[in-house]
């Protein structure tokens, strides 16, 4: 979009969060700027990150380096024309200039319902309202967040016409199949459940011991090597129940070994009791694995009619919805699978991206 002068308006991205690359957030920034880079615009990007972790564009983008003594003193944004905060916990771009415009990126409220302490609570609160307080539009990952975020909205300040609306994380799905891995796993050529997510408690991990107990799987988690006590208590349980051969944990997984494990695994299922949108279950869904969530937050918008879904987490019940689900999805595999890659094209980067190129201009228009 250009002004009168025939200058393109200027958009600075801020996507700090590739600091930290195997993060579901920094895999979000990776998805829009990969967007935006392969669509027309009228825009002139910037983005803010660590420049190493910037994936290559064949646009020529702008990017300024994210350096850890900008909190103090901050980027100078005079010449942008809106700037876009990717995610609600920023600690970068809290005061915008007069005329310019304001997205953010809500993820979660997860603080409000996973038992935080007071203090964290009231912390993330103040970060949470110094991203969206003056925001112009507050961009929910899914309808689920938007309505938990509807019910809360008393407890943040807010400018009186900020739009609130639902765009999608999207993926980049990978463009060819057969992947193949230089290590050797026990459980390859067995049957087994694959999990993607941190060992925390609000990704109930420890339930698919219990299914797993139940019927003859193997379980294989990738999560990262943070230690945490949820972690320790399911290296316990796996000790209790007497799983130690059949449950694997692989840590900081590349993308490469993940495919490969999504496409040799039996099945994915996910747990989680707070979830802002969902990323595994789409990559799951994409190779044409039948999928196993939980009914709770988000998950029923990613998996619609075509997952199986735990109406609790009992032992008993987990492993007959597992084994049902499984016979279902058996009975028409082929033409089961396509569908679920289907649904997860829906969830694609190009979309996400043209998605928030329209919010753009309507902001700047």
């Amino acid at each position: 979009m250009k002004t009168l002068s025939g200058m393109q308006k200027k958009i600075l991205i801020d996507a700090e969060r590739l600091k930290y690359p195997k993060s579901g957030i920094a895999n979000v920034c990776v998805s829009l700027i990969k967007g935006l880079d392969e669509k027309a615009s009228g825009f002139d990007y910037t983005f803010y990150g660590p420049k190493k972790n910037i994936p290559q564009t064949k646009k020529k983008f702008n990017i300024i380096g994210w350096k850890f003594w900008q909190k103090k003193f901050p980027v100078n944004i005079r010449l942008f024309s809106l700037i876009h905060t990717t995610h609600q916990l920023s600690e970068y771009f809290h005061t915008i200039k007069k005329g310019q415009k304001k997205v953010v990126t809500l993820h979660d409220l997860n603080f409000l319902h996973d038992n935080s302490s007071e203090r964290k609570v009231n912390k993330s609160k103040k970060l949470v309202q110094e991203n969206i307080g003056n925001a112009d539009a507050i961009v929910c990952i899914s309808e689920f967040v938007k309505d938990d975020f509807l019910k809360n909205k008393e407890l943040f300040k807010l400018k009186n016409n900020v739009k609130i609306e639902v765009i999608y994380n999207g993926l980049i799905f990978p463009e060819t199949t057969n992947f193949s891995s230089g290590k050797s796993y026990s459980f390859i050529g067995k049957k087994y459940i694959l999990n993607i997510g941190v060992l925390f408690p609000k990704k109930n991990q420890k339930v698919l011991l219990d299914l797993i107990s139940k019927n003859d799987r193997d379980l294989v988690l990738i999560t990262s090597s943070v230690k945490s006590a949820y972690k320790e208590q399911f290296l316990e349980k796996i000790k209790t129940l007497g799983l130690e051969g059949r449950v694997h944990i692989l840590e900081n997984v590349d993308n490469n070994e993940k495919y490969f494990l999504l496409e040799h695994c039996e099945s994915y299922c996910h747990p989680s009791l707070a979830e802002g949108f969902g990323i595994p279950p789409v990559e799951a869904m994409y190779f044409g694995k039948p999928v196993f969530l939980s009914k709770l937050t988000s998950l029923p918008e990613i998996g619609g009619d075509l997952a199986f879904y735990f109406d609790d987490f009992s032992a008993e019940h987990m492993q007959q919805v597992y084994a049902s689900g499984m016979q279902i999805y058996g009975s028409g595999k082929e033409e089961y699978a396509l569908k679920l890659k289907g649904r997860a094209i829906k969830f694609g980067y190009i979309e996400m991206a043209a998605a928030y190129e329209k919010l753009y201009s309507g902001l700047l228009t």
